[in-house]
């Protein structure tokens, strides 16, 4: 990861200096704050005190967000899904951030705007998760502390039960909103997992790139570990190969087009955008790399929605409906 660039670096020290103004004038979230109870937060940058009512929450990572509308909680901003494009809130939450005002917070591969974030005057801020958003989180810990109450999901928690339960219980005290969820999705993935046929295993994920560089989902982690629940083996590419991941924390790792004939030799392939729709398994189909794939050629190459990589609980739910109708 590169340093800063001189932009975010004024971009720190104004948010900074705007800091220390509104400490030093106390502002009404701050004192609204101390007044109000707060719980105990342990994450692993140590102990949170976070209030037990909150009123504005900025949440830092797109794939969290869903987890926080369905607890009922107030998101008054939130980043967007991808540092470029359009900001668009997902399809599952529309109507929930139209209804609270959601707004977007400018982020980029250098990491959070900070002065976009103390604008937002928020009670406490939610980051983490996996990827870049995670590191961006772990790099600015003291400087997002400074503006509020923060808590950083831990990478550790790879799955949405895993994120959801930490968010519901230890963040939100709503155990019984996250039981429910889990209940549902227990018993829904029961009954998908009769009404379906496996194809040939073990499994791969393959994920593209708007410029068309590959990435495989490692086996243990994150959406292969959720497919697993319901009779999906991923095949174990990232523990027999010498890679790393794209990024510390992160759930996939790049392969170079020369290498995809040596490493995807799944008899079966799942394809993906990252954070877009990018190129499709019919797409795929058509390149000379790809063709000759042992998937590719017994055509068991099935096309999943970008969303489903870090998917919450509705995204969950949405991905049985999906893997039921392919595989009935």
């Amino acid at each position: 990861m590169s340093s800063l660039s001189p932009r975010r670096l004024v971009a720190t020290a104004a948010a900074a200096l705007s800091l220390v103004l509104v400490v030093g004038c106390g502002s009404t979230s701050d004192t609204a704050a101390g007044n109000s109870e707060t719980r105990t937060v342990k994450t692993e940058q140590g102990d949170v005190e976070v209030p037990t009512e909150v009123d504005s929450v900025v949440v830092l990572n797109y794939a969290l967000a869903g987890f926080l509308y369905d607890l009922d909680v107030p998101v008054t901003a939130t980043t967007p899904e991808h540092t470029e494009g359009k900001a668009e809130p997902s399809k599952f939450w529309k109507e929930e951030a139209e209804e609270a005002g959601t707004e977007f917070l400018p982020w980029n591969t250098d990491g959070f705007d900070l002065e976009a974030i103390l604008e937002a005057d928020p009670d406490l801020i939610i980051a983490g998760g996996i990827g870049f958003p995670l590191k961006h989180a772990t790099d600015a810990y003291e400087d997002l502390s400074d503006i509020a109450p923060t808590v950083v999901v831990s990478g550790k928690l790879e799955t949405w039960q895993e994120q959801y339960s930490f968010i519901a219980k230890d963040v939100f005290d709503k155990k019984d909103v996250y039981d429910k969820a889990v209940a549902d999705y227990q018993a829904r993935s029961e009954e998908v997992k009769e009404n379906i046929t496996l194809p040939p295993g073990p499994v791969s994920f393959l994920m593209t790139t708007g410029d068309k560089t590959p990435y495989i989902l490692i086996e243990d982690m994150g959406l292969p570990k959720v497919m697993s629940t319901i009779g999906f083996e991923t095949a174990p590419l990232f523990e027999e190969n010498d890679v790393e991941p794209y990024t510390a924390g992160g759930d996939s790792f790049e392969v170079s087009t020369e290498n995809v004939g040596q490493i995807l030799d799944s008899p079966t392939v799942f394809v993906m955008g990252f954070n877009m729709e990018t190129f499709s398994a019919e797409d795929l189909k058509k390149e000379p790399v790809y063709s000759q794939l042992p998937a590719f050629e017994e055509d068991n190459v099935y096309d999943l929605p970008y969303w489903v990589m870090r998917g919450d609980y509705d995204e969950a739910m949405e991905l049985l409906n999906i893997i039921e109708k392919e595989f009935s």
